[in-house]
């Protein structure tokens, strides 16, 4: 089993890195019109929630900035997360457009100030993801650990490119499924595992 479990690190390993440059290759205006369409698609699938928290975009992935705003106009309060303990679930903390940003640990924009809120809806960056509505992140475990912790547990949306889809992320026992999955082509709910 152990020899299984090493097998699959390091598969994870290597497949972020391609997942990751997959993205990287796309250009500005084709990711621009990807997120444009992954916005659309949140818009037409999904209520505004009370309280949203999502990912600044790093790494080329989507940008789902755009949403935020939208939802904002009808009353949504907005979060970014925050890695408080290394092996802990993060916290989020609210944003607003004049926020101050400062980088994290992970060179990640975070709110320097704000109230800490509970979301009911997360957007989750996805470096891989398949149709049984697992993702395949950056290896920490955070959201994993988030989304177990969280009571009430908040709807899991991922926003990923079609260029990540894969069968199988090969799910271990600890990670989380979505609830919906957001691409360019369309919002969609995990099949039935």
């Amino acid at each position: 089993m152990e020899q299984r479990d090493e097998d699959n690190t390091g598969w994870r390993r290597a497949l972020r890195r391609d997942m990751v440059a997959r993205r990287a290759a796309l250009d500005d205006a084709e990711h621009d019109a990807l997120s444009a369409r992954i916005v659309g698609h949140l818009r037409q699938a999904l209520a505004a929630p009370r309280v949203v928290a999502f990912c600044w975009p790093i790494k080329h992935e989507p940008d789902v900035r755009a949403i935020v705003e939208h939802w904002a106009g009808r009353g949504t309060r907005a979060a970014l997360p925050v890695v408080v303990a290394e092996d802990a679930p993060l916290a989020f903390r609210e944003w607003r457009p004049d926020s101050v940003l400062l980088p994290d640990r992970y060179g990640i924009p975070t709110p320097a100030d704000g109230e800490w809120l509970h979301p009911d809806l997360i957007l989750l960056p996805l470096n891989g993801f398949d149709g049984d509505g697992y993702r395949l992140g950056y290896g920490g475990g955070y959201f994993d650990r988030t989304l177990a912790a969280l009571s009430p547990r908040p709807l899991a949306v991922g926003v990923g490119f079609e260029i990540n889809r894969l069968p199988s992320i090969r799910p271990e026992p600890h990670d989380q499924r979505l609830d919906w999955v957001v691409t360019e082509a369309g919002a969609f709910t995990p099949r039935a595992a």
